[in-house]
């Protein structure tokens, strides 16, 4: 059986709130070591090659722990809200 329905779901507040500490530690660590923190960033999501974020302050394992889908959903969904 085939279902043409579009599946709606938001992230809880918990999820959120990881998510953006993770990105914030990434984003510092990036920084720290003098990269362009968003163009790091966004390489990753777009890519999904982990050599895109540095191994300091273990920047790279905790990017990962994100789940990118969501991560961009939510991303687009603040885009437009805005």
């Amino acid at each position: 059986m085939q279902n043409n329905d579009t599946i709606k779901f938001r992230l809880g507040s918990e999820n959120e709130t990881e998510m953006r500490d993770i990105l914030l530690m990434v984003y510092n660590a990036l920084r720290e070591k003098g990269y362009n923190p968003i163009n790091q960033i966004v390489g990753y999501l777009l890519s999904e090659d982990p050599t895109y974020i540095t191994n300091y302050k273990n920047a790279r394992t905790l990017i990962r722990r994100i789940d990118r889908d969501e991560l961009l959903q939510k991303l687009v969904r603040n885009y437009l809200e805005e």
